[in-house]
């Protein structure tokens, strides 16, 4: 049985976070961490795991990541209008 994985990411002053999916935790956090992925984790230096959660399902597992990034997309637009 395959089990997939949410995870957040952060930065060391934790003001960015980066949310993804993964099957192999270990392995991307390494990815991250050592910056061998380039793009957004990379350039704002997210490598700090914060939360993570597990589920057998790859489609549940990518509709939670959605609604996780829509979740914080809610609360930045909120900070914003204050």
């Amino acid at each position: 049985m395959q089990i997939y994985y949410v995870y957040i990411l952060s930065n060391y002053t934790n003001s960015t976070l980066y949310i993804g999916v993964t099957n192999d935790l270990k392995r991307r956090i390494y990815e991250h961490k050592n910056k061998l992925i380039s793009g957004f984790s990379s350039k704002y230096n997210v490598n700090k795991l914060v939360y993570f959660e597990e589920t057998t399902d790859i489609k549940s597992a990518i509709q939670r990541e959605k609604n996780l990034k829509n979740r914080k997309l809610c609360c930045e637009e909120r900070e914003k209008s204050y």
